[in-house]
């Protein structure tokens, strides 16, 4: 939803199953202020820094009733990506492409996003190890896939180097932070949607 008052674009949403319970606020106009709770340290550090660098506000606040780290880990992700679509609207104005190249120490990543309304991705992460952080690698990998299922955008996540699997994981989430900032933002010099059809 847009807010009236202010212009901002904004959303709220709550996910709740037999399994989690997942509330997010974001606000994609913000300054990426953010509270995080999710229980896990390396995520709720993630989701930090999307809201950091991709100018995001984001209140997130995550419960396991499981005990199940791969559902809650889900579970967030699903409920970010759906939110932040959400408050994006029907995305008139934007710039629509965004990209970015991110480095971090001997690791870099690159991410491409459209915010086209037609869901598609591409993930590389080369992640090496079983575990990062406690957390298992195939839970890290479903993250971001996760994240860009729901987005309802076409997103392409590379790491093209690297030998720590936590610095490649920081790379592409302020690389894709990046790139959905300047996807998300506006183009003073547009009108309507971004798209030669009339419609994304």
């Amino acid at each position: 939803m847009v807010s009236s008052a202010t212009g901002e674009r904004t959303a709220k949403m709550k996910r709740i199953t037999k399994e989690t319970s997942v509330t997010v606020e974001v606000n994609i106009d913000g300054t990426g202020e953010t509270t995080i709770k999710t229980g896990l340290p390396f995520y709720d550090h993630l989701v930090t820094s999307i809201g950091k660098h991709a100018n995001i506000d984001i209140i997130l606040t995550a419960e396991s009733k499981d005990r199940v780290i791969h559902h809650l880990i889900e579970d967030i992700s699903i409920a970010l990506s759906q939110t932040i679509d959400k408050a994006l609207g029907d995305r008139s104005h934007i710039m629509r492409f965004g990209y970015a190249m991110v480095p971090m120490d001997e690791s870099l990543a690159y991410v491409s996003i459209d915010l086209v309304k037609r869901q598609f991705y591409v993930i590389q992460l080369k992640l090496s190890r079983d575990i990062v952080e406690g957390i298992p690698r195939e839970d890290i990998e479903h993250f971001i896939r996760s994240l860009a299922q729901n987005l309802n955008a076409c997103i392409h996540v590379i790491v093209e180097y690297g030998d720590n699997d936590h610095h490649k994981i920081e790379s592409v989430i302020k690389a894709f932070a990046v790139a959905l900032r300047m996807a998300a933002s506006i183009n003073q010099k547009s009108e309507g949607v971004p798209s030669t059809k009339g419609a994304m």
